[in-house]
């Protein structure tokens, strides 16, 4: 029979994959009266991630999902808001001791027990965000989708 401590944590990680769960299913779901409107050839293309000029938020937001950052800008032909969406990659950073590790040798010929203190070492790694997508809507429609130049 599993231990309580394991039947908790097999539970909580189980709650917070289902809540961290951003899916086109639950995307579409959570926008079901908008999709239903889609044409088939549109639900399509937002199932594939696929945005295109003219589209609304609520298109983006299942083609895309909840942008990392919202800016809005407000010039002489109206207001414009920015929808903008990273990608984040891990970078090394390089090695460095966290502590160290006790360890008992005992010798049966002087019936002596020694510790040495074997070090540990970790890696570093340190998360940086690229700007991957930014889409723009005025007047709730897609006036323009700008790519991270390569």
């Amino acid at each position: 029979m599993p231990s309580r401590p394991f039947i908790f944590l097999l539970a909580a990680a189980l709650v917070v994959a289902l809540a961290g769960c951003d899916t086109f299913e639950r995307r579409s779901q959570q926008k079901a009266a908008a999709f239903a409107s889609l044409t088939p050839d549109q639900r399509e293309k937002l199932k594939h991630g696929t945005i295109e000029l003219g589209q609304t938020p609520d298109m983006v937001y299942i083609a895309l999902g909840e942008p990392d950052e919202k800016h809005e800008t407000t010039t002489a032909k109206g207001r414009d808001i920015a929808w903008i969406y990273y990608s984040y990659r891990p970078e090394y950073e390089g090695t460095v001791r966290t502590g160290v590790h006790r360890v008992l040798v005992y010798d049966a010929s002087s019936k002596r027990s020694t510790v040495f203190l074997d070090p540990i070492y970790s890696d570093i790694y340190s998360e940086h965000a690229e700007e991957n997508i930014r889409v723009t809507f005025r007047d709730g429609k897609v006036t323009e989708i700008e790519l991270p130049k390569e």
